[in-house]
């Protein structure tokens, strides 16, 4: 978490920019540790697996459970900004009607697309302008500097030959002058066939020969191109891949055959991780995937390899099981994120909200929501602190006429409202 003298740092667009996705009940992940507090356990065990597991060859599975408004995204956004401090490349991924789980080469064009890295910009497409730009960096490479790097390069463990054909196709449209007649835009379409290629995008076979990409990204590759992702990160200087899968729990809401093939998918990765070197992936689900006819028990495959998780009733940090709902945050964590709400919507909106909403106003929020059983859910008390900071900025709401628990009643509403919106894809009908 940033200290208050930080977050004072915060330049009114963004402090905006957080109110405003907080409002929306997303999460801005960008500027997560500016709102961030607690969870230290989970936080430590985590930051030990990366530095300490994952970066020296490692490989993890870990269940993110929590119910909704728990703070599942916000965690794992928090895992992100780790990740990248540790030097790992990780995409963040939110399983949606567009991006199924069950259909795996629309999931590995999301991971590409969401790359980020010790690269400037977003995506796989700028990790390899950068790579590419490195290649440059003292001279130009000559022929025979490109034919040891595509030797390197398919030589390296683990690495797919489409996936080096398609680096050293790369290399060599970018570094190997123009032929005879040959116009900068063939070279410059060339180049942008491959780019869509690694970006998981489709295009045919035949556009793909000329570079010895002898294989479209589909159901049967994808999880070899990821392995290859991996690869070509540490090659980069990157310790290893990142994973974190959210909203695995739409998946129950799907008919039965795209279920098993999502469950399928959960079960490939699980096992793929076994033999996997530099590679972590986190799943957030709602206890619900573990409980219910619906959840992972449907699917015998998969339920024979998660069935002991969440079974024991003493909290394990170090297992497979990360339970933010029997892990909520206390009171005093709470009333501290309320502080800190409090003083971004203040830069936000370029106000003293201190007086209108006092720290005991805060806690009486607080108090009251743990009086009426919801003390877990942080997506509630985020969402009535900040109806009652736009209330009191515009000058409407004195707090000593504010019903709290009517409050919580019609911000609880909503939220309902936004769930039962969140569970209701009409997927691939």
């Amino acid at each position: 978490m940033k200290t208050m003298e930080e977050l004072d740092q915060l330049k009114p667009f963004q402090a905006r920019s957080i109110i405003e996705e907080l409002r929306k009940g997303s999460v801005p992940a960008e500027y997560v540790p500016f709102f961030t507090v607690g969870r230290d356990n989970w936080l430590t065990f985590i930051e030990d697996d990366l530095a300490n597991y994952i970066a020296e060859g490692g490989a993890k599975v870990r269940f993110l459970s929590g119910d909704y408004g728990d703070g599942k995204t916000h965690f794992m956004s928090v895992i992100q900004h780790l990740a990248l401090q540790e030097g790992f490349g990780v995409s963040f991924v939110i399983l949606t009607r567009e991006t199924p789980i069950h259909k795996f080469e629309a999931v590995y064009q999301a991971i590409t697309q969401q790359l980020h890295g010790r690269f400037e910009g977003v995506g796989i497409r700028n990790l390899l302008r950068q790579w590419l730009d490195s290649l440059a960096e003292k001279e130009e490479p000559s022929l025979a500097q490109l034919a040891d790097l595509a030797e390197t390069l398919r030589n390296l463990p683990g690495m797919n030959i489409n996936f080096a054909n398609g680096l050293t196709a790369l290399a060599h449209n970018r570094f190997v002058p123009l032929e005879e007649g040959e116009e900068q835009e063939e070279r410059d379409a060339a180049q942008e066939i491959i780019f869509h290629w690694f970006e998981g995008g489709k295009v045919t076979k035949r556009e793909l020969k000329p570079f010895g990409i002898f294989e479209v990204v589909n159901k049967s590759n994808s999880k070899q191109l990821l392995n290859s992702l991996n690869v070509f990160l540490r090659h980069c200087e990157h310790k290893g891949l990142i994973l974190l899968l959210d909203e695995l729990e739409t998946v129950i809401a799907q008919p039965a055959s795209m279920r098993n093939a999502a469950y399928e998918n959960v079960r490939l990765l699980i096992d793929n991780s076994e033999h996997a070197e530099y590679f972590h992936i986190f799943f957030s689900i709602i206890p619900d995937v573990l409980l219910s006819e619906k959840g992972f028990k449907s699917y015998d495959a998969l339920w024979s390899r998660v069935r002991s998780i969440g079974q024991k009733k003493k909290l394990n940090y170090r297992g497979v099981l990360i339970d933010l709902h029997r892990t909520p945050l206390t009171s005093k964590e709470l009333i501290e994120l309320g502080r800190c709400l409090r003083r971004i919507h203040e830069i936000s909106y370029r106000w003293e909200a201190e007086d209108s909403v006092p720290d005991k106003l805060v806690e009486e929020v607080c108090t009251n929501q743990e009086k009426m059983g919801l003390l877990s859910e942080v997506r509630l008390f985020i969402k009535q602190l900040i109806s009652i900071l736009d209330m009191a900025e515009q000058g409407e709401i004195p707090s000593e006429e504010l019903d709290l628990e009517q409050h919580i009643v019609s911000s609880q509403q909503e939220m309902d409202q936004e769930k039962v919106e969140q569970l209701q894809p009409s997927w691939d009908q």
